[in-house]
């Protein structure tokens, strides 16, 4: 335990500051807490600013982002950034995405020791990631980004995160952008819809033939034709045909395990849904299930407290295909063992390592245009290290009081 004194500094400390911690129950997957599946673990702590500080923020980093330099601007022809993928179908491409796109560890936390990214959802979508995922809660009738519980972190109403979307959307007219949202409170698949309607969303929303896995996906080129180019997994729904967009995740994805705690924990094993355990990876692939590689490691801070591993992150995230714990060795592998690449790709702190030259590998592409690396201006000014430094003492101070408060 703290000594009373550092504890009671530190949650005022805490509250003053207008950043929170909170636990999140059962690991940090595409799945986190409540999500109708079979799962647990430790209790992992992200952090957030207030919503009001979350907002600004945000609108700050996307006029930057979208005002950013791109490698190229030649992309009349590309869709996701190349014209190799216009003509292949959504399940033949690797879809590298931003896990807990949401929750960062910058200025705006106090480089919160918690966070998964170092920059935002409209930043990951300019550096070429095209898939995003978040976590949501009921707060006083509203889908708010949370974890665990709102009252200690909010990142904002789930309607703001999915307007900054829509304008992104609407300024990249050849992309597809995939969302996997984790319905933490089991929120009424209409309620997720209205947050959809609000932002103006819900008319990019792409609906599949069949309400179950299928290996009839359309091309890029046929999505973005319909301008039907966004894809929408909800985990913990049940299907509506009244919001058809909307689609139970476990009903066409299968995931790897969540919570890695070593660099030479990642597997290819099947990890959900809990329906096709026993049987395994083969059957679902032999059912058209379309596999997520979640690829993040935690490490264990106190008891079961666990926070990412940013310390490895430059292992983690590299292209490097022999060393344990890469991102390049896991995609591979399970390339290999699955005899399919993975459709879905998770990773924390995308723009460190180099996670998209993982996603061109996959796809066979080396022609890639119009992704921007510019991150300097109007971003976070966290290092990129993880190494402990005086700011982030205040921040595992702060942090470990909350734990300890929940506890």
């Amino acid at each position: 335990m703290l000594p009373g004194s550092l504890l009671t500094g530190a949650i005022v400390a805490l509250f003053s500051a207008g950043v929170s911690a909170t636990p999140q129950f059962g690991g940090s997957g595409s799945q986190e807490q409540n999500q109708g599946e079979d799962g647990s673990g430790g209790n992992t702590f992200e952090s957030s600013p207030s919503t009001s500080t979350y907002a600004a923020t945000t609108i700050a980093y996307t006029a930057t982002a979208l005002a950013a330099t791109s490698s190229s601007t030649d992309t009349s022809t590309a869709c996701n950034n190349s014209p190799d993928l216009c003509d292949r179908a959504y399940n033949n491409i690797t879809h590298m995405g931003a896990h807990d796109s949401s929750f960062l560890r910058d200025d705006s936390t106090d480089d919160s020791v918690a966070g998964n990214q170092f920059y935002n959802a409209t930043y990951a979508l300019e550096a070429g990631l095209r898939l995003l995922q978040a976590q949501v809660h009921v707060e006083n009738g509203t889908l708010e980004l949370c974890h665990t519980t709102c009252s200690l972190l909010d990142a904002g109403p789930l309607a703001d995160w999915l307007a900054l979307i829509r304008v992104w959307m609407d300024d990249n007219p050849n992309e597809v952008v995939s969302l996997v949202l984790v319905n933490s409170d089991d929120a009424d698949v209409a309620d997720i819809a209205a947050a959809f309607e609000t932002a103006g969303l819900d008319s990019y929303g792409y609906t599949p033939a069949t309400t179950e896995a299928t290996g009839d996906w359309p091309t890029l080129r046929t999505m973005i034709e319909a301008n039907t180019r966004l894809v929408s997994f909800i985990a913990s729904i049940t299907y509506d045909s009244t919001y058809p967009y909307l689609l139970p995740e476990f009903a066409y994805v299968f995931e790897t395990a969540f919570e890695v705690l070593s660099l030479s924990g990642f597997n290819c094993t099947l990890d959900r849904p809990s329906s096709l355990t026993d049987d395994g990876y083969a059957t679902a692939i032999s059912s058209n299930y379309m596999p997520m590689l979640n690829h993040f490691a935690y490490k264990t801070l106190i008891s079961s407290v666990m926070i990412p591993d940013v310390d490895d992150i430059e292992t983690t995230n590299s292209d490097d295909t022999s060393t344990t714990g890469a991102l390049g060795t896991h995609a591979d592998g399970c390339t290999s063992e699955w005899g399919v690449k993975p459709v879905l790709v998770l990773v924390d702190f995308f723009d460190q390592g180099d996670v998209m030259a993982v996603a061109d590998s996959l796809n066979g592409i080396s022609n890639a245009v119009g992704r921007s690396t510019d991150f300097e201006d109007g971003g976070s000014t966290s290092g990129a290290t993880g190494k402990f430094d005086v700011g982030t003492g205040v921040a595992l101070v702060t942090f470990l009081a909350a734990a300890l408060f929940m506890f």
